[in-house]
């Protein structure tokens, strides 16, 4: 079998991506969800860390590249459809979103309104020097 087949099994989209849920694997939160094309996959499972497709930045993104917080892959799971993938992470330093938090599932809806349920546990001044 030739050794990239396992790519093959991925429903990726029109646009050669995959959505991608991070979850920490100690505590079972959801830290985001990304995007990923074939390299960013391949590079994930070379490097034992996160790397991501940009679709803002349109490149190869591994987190943490700027702000040290990467996540360690412990495990990556296809869903039943092959078109979503779960990544269980060990997440350096505590935090995943660029906003300084723990996690992007910080905004709650309590009724018609998205309210900030979780504290910035770093500035993200302090994070990004660029």
């Amino acid at each position: 079998m030739p050794p990239d087949t396992w790519l093959s099994k991925i429903n990726w989209s029109e646009d050669g991506l995959i959505p991608v849920i991070a979850q920490e694997a100690d505590s079972g939160k959801i830290l985001m969800v990304a995007w990923m094309n074939r390299d960013a996959l391949k590079l994930t499972v070379e490097k034992r860390e996160a790397v991501y497709w940009s679709r803002s930045r349109k490149k190869l993104w591994h987190k943490g590249e700027e702000s040290g917080h990467t996540q360690k892959v412990k495990e990556i799971y296809l869903d039943c459809d092959q078109d979503v993938l779960l990544l269980m992470v060990e997440q350096t330093g505590g935090i995943a979103c660029h906003t300084g938090r723990h996690s992007c599932f910080f905004q709650k809806l309590e009724g018609a309104e998205w309210v900030t349920v979780a504290p910035v546990i770093k500035d993200p001044d302090e994070i990004y020097t660029q």
